[in-house]
């Protein structure tokens, strides 16, 4: 065997002992968060308001007390509460209404291999 490929062989061994026997198992097991529905402003609770993307408990409540003091006309109003810009309510927007029922739903869909972006070669960084 030539010095290349002991070397390259050895990277191998290298990478599954660091690695571990799970590794490729770990990648597949990744999970992305998938949001469906949509949050009624005006009713929804801070439990409901806490499943938006980005939304925490506290946000979520000066929601509530902003729609306590005038009830929201336009889903865009949002931006009228503190914490909220126009690049929050960008992101928010396909799961806010002010009609009908809340029924967001937060799940965790795997990561398909297909959707993984590999980055780097570290071989090349020799």
């Amino acid at each position: 065997m030539s010095g290349r490929m002991l070397g390259m062989l050895g990277a191998a061994v290298l990478g599954l002992v660091l690695l571990g026997p799970g590794a490729a198992g770990a990648a597949n097991a990744k999970a992305r968060t998938q949001y469906t529905g949509v949050v009624n402003l005006n009713e929804a609770t801070v439990a409901q308001l806490d499943l938006l993307p980005g939304v925490g408990a506290k946000a979520a409540q000066r929601i509530i007390t902003w729609r306590e003091k005038r009830a929201f006309k336009r889903v865009e109003e949002l931006v009228r509460v503190k914490g909220f810009g126009k690049k929050q309510f960008l992101k928010l927007k396909p799961y806010l209404t002010l009609q009908g029922p809340t029924t967001l739903k937060v799940e965790k869909a795997p990561v398909e291999m297909s959707e993984v972006r590999v980055t780097g070669d570290p071989v090349a960084k020799r």
